[in-house]
């Protein structure tokens, strides 16, 4: 087998993985790449600066990330990676192929991504078929991180939380707002920042401010795009991310509620994409 690298890159983070250069795969994490974040640049000093795959070089490339949807920024990673890692074979899609790959393989299901972002799809066993439309960090993101987030800030900033939480807030993230708001509009990746006040939910789950945070959320993630998909009443529904992981308890029950099949839920696809690119 050709050596083959496999990268699954989220707004915050990208795991990659070599297989077939060695008897066993070679695993690496770097920073997030995204195109509508970030220029050629600034992906390339990514790559310099946190990829080490020192004397290995791969054959074949296959890269899924967060805004590779569009053919015009898959045509522009396409050519800035093909550059970097002296390759023709490069194959660039979205997150949400890789998802719908690795869990769904060549079978039909509806899929899910609820990390950093959030994204959805029917997926009918080759492509992604119907998309709930992405409006991004600032207007979509249902059910994410970045959306937790914010309402993690909002409950806080208008004092909305009791004094447990509200100490909880302060100890993590300070109680600057000034500086809080510096760092949403003033500084690189505000989705990044926003995501990290899902900390102060999954580590203090049971309280009942937390827990309707986690559920109004994800209520309207299922409301807008998941209920939305004739699918789900016949396929099982998937779910990838960190996201999704953490909160795996109120996504089974929302789909209980609503009688839908809930498949696998994993915090990342990559073990089901080696498994779709290697056939092991």
């Amino acid at each position: 087998m050709s050596s083959i690298l496999i990268a699954e890159s989220g707004s915050t983070k990208t795991d990659w993985c070599l297989a077939g250069a060695t008897k066993r795969p070679l695993y690496y994490k770097t920073s997030g790449i995204n195109p509508y974040l970030q220029s050629e640049g600034e992906i390339i000093a990514v790559l310099e600066n946190e990829l080490k795959l020192h004397k290995h070089k791969p054959e074949q490339l296959y890269y899924y990330g967060a805004g590779a949807g569009s053919k015009q920024k898959q045509t522009e990673l396409k050519k800035v990676l093909a550059n970097y890692f002296g390759i023709k074979s490069v194959e660039v899609n979205s997150d949400m192929l890789a998802a719908a790959r690795a869990m769904c393989g060549h079978d039909k299901g509806v899929v899910a991504i609820l990390g950093t972002g959030s994204n959805s799809c029917y997926y009918d066993g080759k492509k992604a078929k119907t998309q709930s439309p992405s409006l991004g960090f600032i207007a979509g993101d249902e059910g994410s991180g970045n959306h937790m987030g914010k309402r993690v800030l909002r409950y806080y900033a208008y004092n909305t939380f009791d004094e447990e939480l509200k100490a909880v807030f302060e100890q993590y993230f300070g109680n600057d707002l000034n500086q809080i708001l510096n760092r949403i509009y003033k500084e690189p990746f505000p989705n990044r920042y926003l995501a990290s006040f899902v900390k102060l939910l999954s580590e203090n789950r049971g309280h009942y401010m937390v827990e309707n945070i986690i559920e109004d959320s994800i209520a309207e993630f299922f409301h807008h795009h998941i209920l939305k998909y004739r699918e789900s009443w016949r396929y099982p529904i998937h779910f990838t991310g960190s996201v999704a992981y953490m909160f795996k308890d109120v996504l089974e029950s929302f789909c209980a509620h609503n009688e839908l099949t809930i498949g696998s839920v994993v915090a990342s696809p990559m073990k089901g994409l080696i498994k779709y690119h290697t056939n092991d």
